[in-house]
């Protein structure tokens, strides 16, 4: 469906296009969201950040998650984790995420607090929803900070998740859900796990980026 992040993230940007108008904060879900919010942010213009959200993966099978939480501490647990795993591990699990949490900040983000995001539109962006848990979490934080309007952009999802996210969401855009939905990895040509310094990488090239727009807009204006 997808050659890799960046071709989703301009495809995503496309279908976006309409939000231009509402000068819309992006903020994307690291790591594998970055290279895609930052497309949508480009196309739109639009002011760019992370939220920082995690996964609250099972001890035995790190790759599969029983909920998530967010960096302002909202979290989201399946109906059946109390039943999966005793009290006191899911506590010592949270503790380790909320510590890969305050990590992410540091090193993606460089410590700064989210934007103000209140009375905003927001779109939060991801490469994709696979259970789900990770952006419940970033819609309540979103709602948390009061939010204008909390959009959903996704290049792909499952159904089932699809349409429970669009039942949190404001509104929701899904560019692809794949009848027979088993993750994320299987809508793109190209996937691998991005690091961290790719994220940065990603970041220094934007800002690089709008350097240059704005200096030739200096040098474009009359009289310079």
């Amino acid at each position: 469906m997808f050659k890799n992040r960046r071709d989703a993230g301009e495809k995503l940007a496309q279908a976006l296009e309409s939000y231009r108008a509402e000068n819309p904060v992006i903020l994307a879900i690291p790591r594998g969201g970055v290279e895609v919010g930052l497309q949508v942010s480009k196309r739109l213009e639009a002011d760019f950040s992370l939220v920082i959200a995690r996964k609250l993966p099972f001890p035995d099978n790190p790759e599969a998650g029983f909920g998530a939480i967010a960096e302002n501490g909202s979290t989201v647990l399946l109906e059946n984790a109390g039943y999966w795993l005793a009290g006191e591990t899911i506590d010592r699990i949270k503790k380790d995420q909320i510590a890969e949490i305050e990590r992410r900040i540091n090193a993606l983000r460089g410590g700064k607090p989210l934007p103000d995001i209140a009375g905003r539109t927001v779109i939060l962006i991801d490469d994709g929803i696979a259970m789900g848990s990770t952006m419940r979490v970033a819609i309540e934080l979103c709602r948390n900070r009061k939010a204008g309007k909390v959009v959903v952009a996704v290049p792909v999802a499952g159904k089932d998740v699809a349409d429970a996210i669009a039942k949190e969401a404001d509104e929701l855009v899904v560019l692809r859900i794949p009848s027979h939905f088993r993750a994320v990895a299987q809508a793109y040509e190209n996937w691998y796990d991005v690091s961290d310094e790719e994220v940065l990488d990603l970041l220094r090239e934007r800002i690089r980026e709008k350097e240059t727009k704005d200096h030739d807009f200096e040098l474009s204006e009359p009289g310079t």
